[in-house]
This record gives structure tokens, sequence and C-alpha cells, in this order.
């Protein structure tokens, strides 16, 4: 059969590749996925870049369906019926999925511009050179106490001990009292110095300033208090909320009804807003998306997006770790699993999201309430 319709996937995250590959079984379809790059990052693991401790891509060859064809470029402007490249070429197409993902904050305080990050290859990868070259004890503060400046500051004290760490944030604020004191008695044990109920307020060339009249000594700081979203719906002159993340309705349609379907980090979901940052809620928000795209093919209305949260998941090092239950809403639940025998669960959930991914590049479907680990977890009581 020939193709009758042309589909572009600005983006290969977990949400885009899921999106480029639920697509592909559609023989009416050709897709073309539009990356910077050839590979696949797992943003899950980035703070093991940094540390060194492992690796995060994959070749997008592996991870995309056959008849997916991947474009290495950069997007810069989405037209109604064409996403122009920033080397001037026009993909002309029917369906835009806006799936460009989230990078690092760029303006959250003065001084920002000396903070490393792990929120992509690129960034991880320079904290990592930076973290070999520092002296013997040297004053290295990670910034944030969410799960992104948690996993970090763990995965760096454990790999690089040599270093005198501090966290500034208020680690596991969000999870019920078991679950939270664990994360804290971690990080003490890793030597890490804890820095609750502050803000960060400058960055200087020696040290982090707080909002309390304090100063931490800082060789180094990584900047883990937040994300930004690229500009390009902005540019592009789509809807977008405050943050720069295009809005969306309940079907994941671009809230002006243009054919622009936005799915992962970089969107905000009429009545949800945005949603948790996570390959549990990525992979199957490029599902609906893509279901999204064929009804809109179709000329039939979308459905809205069900989707349903379980556990939300922290490493502590190679060796310790975290899953906290959770409602489907993702409030937090009375069960939970908590030390070392977590660390190779977190791991196997990890390597399962990858082989699922694999899966689709073959054909088979991301199945309801499929996601992080390529299944869903049952929950257990703790267990220290």
């Amino acid at each position: 059969m020939t193709t009758q319709f042309d589909v572009v996937v600005v983006g290969a995250g977990y949400a885009g590749v899921t999106a480029a590959n639920r697509l592909a079984r559609h023989p009416e379809v050709a897709v073309t996925v539009v990356n910077p790059r050839p590979v696949f990052v797992e943003r899950t693991r980035l703070h093991q870049v940094a540390a060194g401790s492992g690796s995060a891509t994959h070749n997008l060859a592996d991870l995309l369906h056959p008849r997916a064809s991947l474009r290495v470029a950069t997007a810069e402007r989405i037209e109604p019926d064409a996403v122009t490249l920033t080397d001037g070429t026009a993909l002309r197409c029917d369906v835009v999925v806006y799936a460009v993902g989230s990078g690092p904050a760029t303006s959250a305080v003065p001084g920002m511009e000396r903070a490393f990050s792990v929120s992509d290859l690129e960034s991880a990868t320079a904290l990592h050179t930076a973290l070999a070259e520092l002296p013997a004890h040297a004053p290295v503060v990670v910034v944030g106490g969410g799960f992104t400046g948690i996993e970090v500051a763990a995965e760096l004290a454990s790999e690089h001990p040599g270093a005198d760490y501090s966290l500034v944030g208020d680690p596991g604020a969000g999870f019920p009292d078991g679950t939270r004191q664990y994360v804290n008695r971690t990080l003490d044990s890793f030597g890490i110095d804890v820095r609750p109920r502050v803000h960060t307020t400058r960055l200087t060339e020696d040290a982090v300033l707080l909002d309390d009249g304090t100063a931490i000594p800082a060789a180094l700081v990584v900047w883990a208090g937040g994300f930004s979203v690229p500009d390009l719906a902005r540019r592009s002159g789509l809807p977008v909320d405050a943050s720069g993340r295009l809005r969306v309705d309940a079907g994941l349609q671009s809230a002006d009804g243009t054919a622009v379907v936005g799915v992962g980090d970089a969107v905000t979901v009429a009545g949800r807003g945005h949603i948790r940052m996570s390959c549990q809620a990525a992979m199957p928000l490029g599902a609906h998306g893509a279901d999204t795209v064929w009804e809109i093919l179709q000329g039939r209305s979308p459905s809205p997006l069900s989707l349903r949260f379980v556990a939300q998941c922290l490493s502590l090092g190679r060796g310790r770790g975290a899953v906290q239950f959770t409602a489907r809403d993702d409030s937090p639940s009375a069960f939970s699993l908590r030390g070392r025998a977590v660390a190779p669960v977190k791991e196997s959930i990890l390597r399962g999201t990858i082989l699922s991914m694999r899966r689709q590049a073959r054909g088979r479907d991301l199945r309801s309430g499929e996601g992080q680990g390529g299944g869903l977890i049952r929950p257990a009581r703790s267990a220290q």
C-alpha cells in the first residue's frame, strides 16, 4: 500500500520514539523523526554518565521501527503543513508530533552560567570531565532536593568520595515519612551535608549564596533545581504557557486546533497541567499521541488522555534505592520498597524500558498501562 499521509515527529526521547513506532504500524503513514543526534539518550541514567558509573546512549536505528525514517537535524519552526529545519529544508507533513523534551534551566538565579547539570548528554559529560579535574576534598554543591538532585548527589558521593558534598533542598519532601527518612539517612551515610528549608539566591565564583544569608563554599556547582523547555513552540506561534510548554487539549492536540500533537516534557495538558517528567509518563503519552494523530488523519475526534502512575523510583548510588508506590494520580501510597535490595529493582526497570522500546521497534504495541520497565510493578510493604 502506498503512503497517504506524512507525519513528522520532532524529538526522539521516550515519548517521541514511542509515538513514531506506534504510528509506523500504519502502512498508510510515512513517519520522519527529526532529532539532533543519531542516538537515544536515557535521561534516567545521566547522573551515571556524570559520575562515570554507566552510559546512557543507544543507537536510534535499533529503537525505531524500520518504517520510521530518521533525519539527524534540528527543527527551526513548525508551519501549518511543514517542519522547517535549521538548514532551510522544509519537511512537508499532514501532522506534527511535538516531542522536544526539556533541557537545563537557563536563568534561575544570577551566576547560573557557572553551574553544571545532568539535563542532557552534553551537560552530563561536561560535568564528568570537570569532576575528574577537581583536587581532593574540593567542595561540590548540588542545588535541588528533587529526584534529580538526590540521585546526582548520591551517585557522585558514592563514586567520587574524595570531594566534600552539600545538597541544597529538602530531599524526599513529597514522600511519606518512612521513605523520606530513609533517603535522608542514606545521604547522610554518604557524608552529604543537606541544607533544607533554604533557597539559592546566587552563584559566585567560589560559593553558593542562600536566602538565610549564609554561603556554601563551592568549587563546582550542579544545578538540579529545575528544567526549561525549548522555545520552538513559542517561535512557531503555537499556544504556550508561561514556561513555553505547548498547550494541548485533553486528547493532546494543540489547543488552537492546528494539526500538532504534543507529547512528553514540553507540553501542558488541559485539565491536568504539566505531567511529571518520567519515562513512566512519557511512553504512554507518546502512545496516546500517536493514536490522536491517527484519529486526526481519519477525520475523527481523538479520545482524551487516560494516564495512571504506578510508582516513583529513586536510585541512591549503585547499591541502594527506593520505590515509592503511588495511586493512579501519582500521590504516594502506604507501600514502598527501600534498601539495598531495591538497587537491582531500579536497574531492572531501566533495562526493561529499553527492552520495551526494542519490542515496539519490531512492531509490538505498548500495552495499556505499560511504561517504565515494560510493565506494571506489584506493590509490597516497606522493606529495609
